[in-house]
C-alpha cells in the first residue's frame, strides 16, 4: 500500500500519479487533498500520510510545490524517514536509504519523471552495510532528541 498526500501545489501531480499507479497495479490510498484549495496547508496532509505509514508499515508519497515543505514536515514525525526526489539518482538514493516517504515537487517535476522516480524507489534493492550504519546513526539522533513530554 502506498499512501498519497498533497497540498494545492502538488494536487495536479498527485492526481496524475494516481492514474499511473492504477496502470501499474500499485495499491494506494489518497489521504487528501481531495479538491484543489489554494488555502490548504501541507503539514496537514504530511501528518495524515505519516500516521498511516507508521501504523501500517507501508510507504508514502507526498506532493507540494517544491517537495521541501512536505519533506520537512514528514521528517518531524518520530520514526519517519523522508527524502525529496527530483531525478532518477535521488530516487536510487532514497531506495538505498530505505526511506518511508518520498516527496515530489508539483511545480518542478514533470509527470514522466515522477513516474520514473516512483518506479526506482519502489524497486527492491540491496542496502549495503554503510547505508545501514548511517541510517542507524540518524535514528540514534532522532531517539536522543525525542521528548515525549513535547507531544
Amino acid at each position: 500500500m502506498i499512501y498519497l498526500g498533497s497540498d494545492h501545489a502538488g494536487f495536479e501531480l498527485k492526481e496524475r500519479i494516481k492514474e499511473f499507479l492504477k496502470r501499474e497495479n500499485y495499491e494506494f490510498e489518497d489521504m487528501g487533498a481531495y479538491i484543489y484549495d489554494e488555502n490548504d496547508d501541507y503539514p496537514d496532509y504530511a501528518l495524515k500520510v505519516c500516521k498511516k505509514v507508521l501504523n501500517n508499515r507501508e510507504k508514502g508519497i507526498l506532493f507540494c510545490g517544491t517537495g521541501q515543505g512536505m519533506d520537512i514536515a514528514a521528517n518531524k514525525v518520530f520514526g519517519i524517514l523522508a527524502a525529496v526526489c527530483w531525478n532518477e539518482e535521488t530516487a536510487r538514493n532514497a531506495n538505498k536509504l530505505n526511506v518511508d516517504i518520498i516527496t515530489l515537487s508539483g511545480r518542478l517535476t514533470e509527470p514522466r519523471m515522477a513516474e520514473k522516480i516512483i518506479k526506482i524507489w519502489l524497486n527492491p534493492m540491496d542496502i549495503d552495510d554503510r547505508h545501514i550504519r548511517r541510517i542507524k546513526k540518524v535514528k540514534d539522533i532522532e531517539r536522543e532528541f525525542f521528548n515525549p513530554k513535547m507531544i
